[in-house]
């Protein structure tokens, strides 16, 4: 598909005859360092706090008003209404919603058996989607800097939330799901291009309940505070390239940076070489990406300054599980709860998801060699 250069003119949206989409071709996101947001970024103090009523970048206007379209077009399994939600009364501040359809309607996960499993062309992946998924293509472009690998954006046709879309890179090569520093770049990028603090992106490697073994990231907004953003941490090592968070709902090792730059660069190595450890070990993982506090002790929500990112290593997990109030990965790690049914989320308390969530992680035996290795691989090499 041919694309197309962004400008004020670009539009996202598809035309009204659908037998044009595929024709129009995939319209370019542009953007430079210029666009890329590392602070200023806060929670309202008591404002209702929706898409309409903060400020929008170039970036949040682009994608949600091509997905609001595709809403109209029908282009996703369910229409996605206002989601009731809670905070779970507790020390940790539970964001729950329920979201019947998603647990009814979404696709059935791929038969997967391996965190390292191969990728399989006969399997649904997004070569096979219909061309009014596609949003755009995000491009990075500097004149002095090297050309960064195209990232589409497509809507996830099952969300979780509003504006749930998913980051896929050039998806003929049809990549497995592991993580790559190209993938991650943009999920950084992405989260600093919106001026929203609830925009977040993660991954779900396979065995931590990624459905689709084509390599993708979740983005989406959620307009709550999440007990990630601001929870303490302590270093792991003497450097403090790597933290560990010690709070509820789950222990996770915690890379932070101020914004883009050789900084960002740094991280982004640290965690693709610790995914790669965990892959190669046949341990699954969920990775998380938010603004939020530095590490040290625990900071207010408006304190964010810079990018948590958070990797949980957690036991693997393969097929359709149908049992609790929810599954766990990326968002339900974080302390978002996307809840199935209605009964359970009359009936969920704090102490009832902490259980859930922490069933899935690894022995504390397990936990402890990883967090040795993983301090260890930070010391090698340059970074």
């Amino acid at each position: 598909m041919a694309a197309r250069q962004d400008s004020q003119e670009t539009s996202y949206l598809l035309p009204p005859n659908p037998e044009d989409w595929d024709e129009q071709g995939i319209p370019d996101f542009v953007y430079g360092q210029k666009d890329l947001v590392g602070e200023g970024i806060q929670w309202p103090g008591n404002a209702s706090l929706t898409l309409d009523t903060l400020p929008r970048s170039r970036f949040d206007s682009a994608l949600c008003s091509a997905w609001r379209q595709r809403v109209e077009l029908g282009l996703f399994r369910y229409r996605l209404e206002d989601l009731q939600t809670q905070i779970l009364p507790g020390s940790v501040g539970f964001v729950a919603q329920l979201n019947i359809e998603r647990g009814v309607q979404r696709r059935p996960p791929q038969n997967i058996q391996s965190v390292r499993q191969e990728f399989d062309p006969k399997q649904f992946n997004f070569n096979k989607i219909r061309p009014g998924e596609v949003l755009f293509r995000l491009q990075q472009q500097e004149p002095d800097g090297p050309k960064q690998e195209d990232i589409l954006v497509l809507i996830n046709v099952s969300p979780l939330e509003w504006g749930h879309v998913l980051l896929v890179p050039e998806p003929a090569l049809g990549l497995p799901q592991r993580l790559l520093p190209g993938i991650l770049r943009a999920g950084l990028e992405a989260v600093l291009l919106s001026l929203h603090p609830g925009f977040r992106v993660g991954f779900n490697s396979l065995g931590g309940l990624a459905s689709v073994n084509h390599l993708h990231l979740h983005g989406y907004y959620l307009a709550h505070p999440l007990p990630v953003e601001g929870a303490p941490s302590i270093p792991l090592d003497p450097k403090g390239y790597i933290h560990l968070l010690q709070t509820l709902p789950a222990p996770g090792f915690l890379f932070y940076t101020s914004g883009p730059g050789p900084e960002m660069e740094a991280l982004i190595r640290r965690v693709c070489r610790a995914t790669d450890y965990l892959s190669n070990r046949e341990i699954a993982h969920n990775l998380f990406v938010t603004r939020g506090a530095p590490p040290g002790p625990a900071s207010s929500p408006a304190g964010l300054t810079g990018l948590r990112v958070i990797l949980w290593a957690r036991k693997s997990s393969f097929g359709i599980k149908e049992s609790g109030a929810f599954n766990v990965a990326l968002c339900e790690l974080a302390g978002h709860l996307p809840v199935k049914t209605s009964q359970d989320f009359g009936s969920l308390t704090e102490a009832a998801a902490v259980t859930l969530i922490q069933d899935c992680l690894l022995p504390q035996a397990q936990a402890d060699e990883v967090r040795a290795a993983l301090v260890a691989l930070m010391a090698q090499g340059e970074l």
